[in-house]
């Protein structure tokens, strides 16, 4: 897709552009030399064919770069005009080379080969000038369009033929004479488009040089022979300025587009000046082609019939004036009237950035069009905040106009696209059961997933859809919260996906939902406890540390683990405040152990961190606080995290080397279990590693388990981490991980889970494997 930089006003760019110096500072140079070698005509003649070539190529390579920049619609006017530039560009280098290598006679006008290439160029210029669309809609707008086009192409006409067939120099030949008419006519021609139609295929600070050029041709005609002689130097760089405007035109153009200004409406007046003019100069060129020696008579003749069209002209512009006032006045009160009723009745049903429906307007629709048979799909983008925090709210806006555009895409004319707000959108499918839905899903996934190029960056989008079909008598509400539940669902199996509403969901919903409110309930009512389980030193059999562990007390369920509730608490954003509960806790039971055992090494006590909790600003103030009230060193304290909640998380990582600054340990818990946790030890700042379970619990049987585990131990020897063994069960599982180099082990080997007054029990003596479990 074509990228264009923000819009601004084009003459900020026109200034800054190094193809417009370079063209112009060329054609300054050779200006600077037709006057140093004033009084070499042959000389001179030499340097203009050699300026005029590079101004043809300019020409020639403007067009080529609009032929991709511009709307499609033009882009076969722009090729034609590329065309015409390299037409122009071989005829002009062929003579040029003539000049050099047999230089005669010193003339400006080329030879016959120059000749054939020039007018073909020309002939693709006026065929690139009559192709191109008007953009006019009503038959009276392409009437009043070829009213005023056929009087503008008349009196081109009337021009071209004076200076063709009765040149004002009897000493002009008929070849540039032709040449002039071919001109005026292309400026007609070019004038009469950018003038009169809606949409044209440039700016007008584009076309007005080029239209200019032809324009600035023909009237050097009119110069006396003698000023056109070339002895003079100021000869050669007026006969160069007609090539310096075009080749400048397409150049205009391309920093036009890329300003974001790519087309330009104009509104249609109702009369235009342009015929007006031509009359006048085809009254001035009849004038100045009369014979000196025609009949008083026939002047005055000629003068009354011009005075009086003159007249009835002005006094046509003087009513054109006085209408156009009245309208005016009128056009604006009402228009005023008509924008304010527009813009309420867009601002109530609309949404101002996307254009698409907003909730208010989608819910009385909904009410309106919804039956039996009707679909909902409800939409929600995934990872959409990283693109806001990565790289702002107005690429995130951007983001969120594509997607509503592709959207409109993949929906039928009569079906309903709506932005709910944020990043979730609705469609509603009128008459579309189950099976055209699960289309339309697969349709919008589709045209979602297309790469987007947004400030130099590709993007591919991805959204979690819920759908649902309307029941007999179900209420808008009710379809919608089905929809809501089902995109959740989506989201929940892993994004990018669609998902059909089905009533286990709500079930399931309906309990999460519960346990949602009971959670809060637990936090302010204290239901939670901590049980501890022992971290041995494989050396010894030592009890060197702990890890905590939360239990819910639930008042009706009774203990409740930790995976019922964990996950939903993590969803929720309740972990935070769980975890800090945790963190207290904890940290007050390391601080009484070390108060109970003053002369022993602390216990390390390690507390379960989750990825909502890193990202969390103030958890790093909370841990200083919470160490600062307990009394617990920072050196006792160690934070178990799990690879996927540090993975490609710059809040996190931040957080992780926050926490080390304070003497806080980091574990990576589970480790091994990511999909890149090789990569993650180069830049987490943890000081020891603990293998997952799922790695110890065959290591005996199975040859990758003991693979993986040797790796792991090694890398941490090598990187200088501290090891732990997670999930030991067997004393031939222990001897193992501790022949493999593992300092630490920990499970059910020697303890589940138990109460702090448990672990003081078993600080007294070496835990002996089986003995003190409970």
């Amino acid at each position: 897709m074509t990228q264009t930089q923000p819009a601004g006003r084009p003459i900020e760019h026109l200034r800054r552009d190094p193809v417009l110096r370079g063209l112009i500072g060329f054609t300054l140079l050779g200006c600077v030399l037709f006057v140093l070698l004033d009084g070499q005509p042959m000389r001179q003649v030499q340097v203009f064919w050699l300026v005029q070539v590079p101004l043809d190529a300019a020409l020639a390579l403007g067009g080529w770069r609009l032929r991709r920049l511009a709307h499609v619609r033009y882009r076969r006017f722009w090729s034609m005009i590329g065309f015409a530039g390299a037409s122009f560009t071989v005829g002009d280098a062929y003579h040029a080379l003539e000049v050099l290598i047999r230089p005669g006679e010193p003339s400006l006008t080329g030879g016959t080969v120059q000749t054939v290439f020039f007018a073909i160029g020309m002939s693709s210029n006026v065929i690139a000038c009559l192709i191109f669309p008007q953009g006019l809609r009503t038959a009276r707008e392409r009437f009043v369009f070829w009213l005023d086009a056929t009087t503008v192409l008349v009196g081109g006409g009337v021009v071209a033929w004076c200076f063709a067939f009765n040149p004002l120099d009897g000493g002009t030949d008929r070849v540039n004479a032709s040449v002039t008419a071919a001109l005026v006519l292309v400026a007609t021609f070019s004038a009469t488009k950018v003038a009169l139609i809606r949409n044209p295929p440039m700016a007008r600070v584009a076309a007005w040089p080029m239209v200019s050029a032809a324009m600035v041709q023909g009237v050097s005609t009119l110069l006396p022979g003698d000023f056109q002689s070339l002895d003079h130097a100021y000869v050669y760089a007026i006969r160069l300025l007609p090539s310096v405007l075009i080749a400048v035109g397409p150049w205009i153009q391309v920093i036009v587009v890329r300003a974001g200004d790519p087309r330009h409406t104009v509104k249609r007046r109702p009369y235009s000046l342009l015929p007006y003019g031509m009359i006048a100069v085809t009254f001035v060129v009849f004038f100045l082609m009369l014979p000196d020696t025609a009949s008083s008579q026939l002047v005055g003749a000629t003068a009354g019939v011009v005075v009086i069209t003159c007249l009835v002209a002005g006094r046509q512009l003087i009513a054109f004036h006085d209408n156009m006032n009245l309208i005016t006045r009128l056009d604006v009160a009402l228009g005023d009237l008509r924008d304010q009723e527009v813009q309420l009745r867009e601002q109530a049903s609309f949404d101002g950035l996307t254009g698409l429906a907003n909730r208010t307007h989608f819910s009385a629709e909904m009410t309106r069009l919804l039956s039996a048979d009707s679909s909902l799909l409800l939409i929600d983008l995934d990872d959409f905040k990283t693109v806001n925090d990565t790289m702002g709210h107005a690429a995130g806006d951007a983001l969120l106009v594509i997607v509503a555009s592709r959207l409109r895409d993949a929906v039928r004319g009569g079906d309903l696209v709506c932005r709910l707000g944020g990043d979730e959108f609705a469609v509603l499918l009128p008459d579309t059961g189950p099976a055209g839905a699960e289309v339309v899903a697969e349709q919008i996934l589709r045209r979602l997933a297309a790469p987007i190029v947004l400030l130099q960056h590709t993007l591919v989008t991805r959204a979690s859809i819920g759908l649902t079909g309307a029941r007999p008598g179900e209420d808008p509400s009710t379809l919608l919260a089905n929809a809501d539940i089902a995109m959740y669902e989506a989201k929940r199996r892993g994004k990018g996906m669609w998902i059909a509403y089905a009533d286990e969901m709500g079930a399931r919903i309906g309990a999460e939902a519960v346990l949602i409110r009971q959670l809060d309930v637990a936090v302010e009512q204290d239901q939670f406890t901590l049980l501890y389980q022992p971290i041995v030193r494989l050396s010894d059999g030592r009890l060197v540390g702990v890890e905590s562990l939360i239990r819910w007390n639930h008042p009706v369920r009774g203990l409740v683990p930790p995976v019922d509730f964990i996950p939903v608490a993590e969803r929720t954003g309740q972990i935070v405040a769980i975890g800090h509960w945790v963190l207290r806790q904890a940290c007050r039971q390391g601080a009484a152990w070390l108060a109970e055992f003053p002369g022993e090494v602390p216990l390390q006590v390690g507390v379960n961190v989750a990825g909502p909790q890193l990202r969390d600003p103030g958890l790093v103030a909370d841990v200083a606080a919470v160490l600062a009230e307990t009394g617990l060193p920072a050196g006792s304290l160690v934070i178990e995290v799990t690879e996927t909640a540090v993975l490609d998380d710059e809040q996190s990582h931040a957080t992780m080397i926050a926490l080390r600054a304070l003497g806080v340990k980091l574990a990576l818990d589970d480790f091994g279990t990511a999909a890149s946790s090789l990569g993650l030890l180069l830049t987490c700042p943890v000081s020891s590693l603990k293998l997952d379970r799922s790695f110890v619990e065959s290591i005996t049987t199975v040859s990758r388990q003991a693979a993986v585990a040797t790796a792991v131990s090694q890398m941490a020897a090598a990187l200088e981490f501290g090891s732990v063994a997670e999930g030991i069960e067997t004393e031939e599982q222990r001897d193992l991980v501790r022949e493999l180099g593992y300092e630490h082990g920990q499970g059910y080997l020697w303890s589940r889970p138990v109460p702090p007054e448990r672990i003081s029990e078993l600080r007294t003596h070496d835990l002996t494997p089986l003995t003190v479990a409970p």
